[in-house]
């Protein structure tokens, strides 16, 4: 697998986004996947807030749930947003001057355009779009990388009813391929001032393209109802407890 950064101008509010990415990214191979950081689509959607704003409001504004009451509401606290956990409701100040960067509007339908402009622009069949995002993982120091919209592949390699090295079946091993991708875009693109917030990646294993946009039947297939996931049952701030009494 290769896998490049392309360094662009310091993106300013309100700019063409597809013109960005015509400037930046070179005539594309078959076979490749784009991976774009949510900041630049949310600087060109203009998709900021002034930081005159009350932070905490605008994250219960922006949040689906926050895990704190809006009147205890703190400067960092986490939330569920499009069906992820993730700290501030995705809001950020990095990258951005004197503004608050919120998550893009609609990123499924910024990954379909993007997907169909470049394969037109390059005369491509096999091309795969994710927009990604930074985020943390329980109990982890340091963040990594997430997708919140894709296009043109599927986004999960499913291994269950093939065989370990055992024989013996799989029975629900799946790799999530949109998360995969997005930590690897993540750790290359960076966090600070490399200013390349496109990544091309070349020669990704076990990707299947697909010639058109994902369903809504596909796009739900990457989520586990609340009820469902396994990280549903665990009580953390109870877990923290026990862990301070056995030290």
């Amino acid at each position: 697998m290769l896998v490049t950064a392309l360094k662009t101008h310091k993106v300013e509010r309100g700019e063409a986004l597809l013109a960005i990415l015509d400037a930046y990214i070179p005539k594309i191979a078959e076979n490749s996947v784009i991976a774009i950081a949510s900041k630049i689509i949310s600087i060109c959607e203009n998709h900021l807030a002034d930081k005159s704003k009350d932070k905490a409001s605008l994250i219960h504004r922006e949040s689906d749930f926050c895990f704190a009451p809006p009147h205890k509401m703190p400067n960092f606290c986490l939330t569920l947003k499009n069906h992820r956990l993730i700290p501030n409701a995705g809001i950020d100040e990095s990258n951005c001057n004197n503004a608050y960067v919120l998550l893009p509007q609609k990123p499924q339908i910024a990954a379909k355009k993007i997907w169909n402009h470049l394969r037109k622009r390059d005369h491509i069949k096999n091309l795969g779009v994710i927009i990604t995002d930074s985020n943390i993982t329980p109990l982890r120091r340091g963040v990594t990388g997430i997708t919140i919209g894709w296009c043109g592949f599927e986004p999960l390699y499913n291994y269950i009813g093939q065989k370990d090295v055992f024989d013996r079946p799989l029975q629900v091993t799946q790799i999530n391929l949109l998360d995969s991708l997005a930590t690897v875009a993540t750790l290359t693109m960076g966090e600070g001032k490399e200013q390349t917030p496109i990544v091309l990646i070349k020669n990704a294993p076990k990707i299947n393209f697909q010639n058109r946009a994902p369903t809504p039947k596909e796009e739900r297939s990457i989520y586990i109802d609340s009820k469902n996931d396994l990280f549903g049952t665990v009580d953390f701030k109870r877990l923290a407890g026990l862990r301070k009494k056995h030290e």
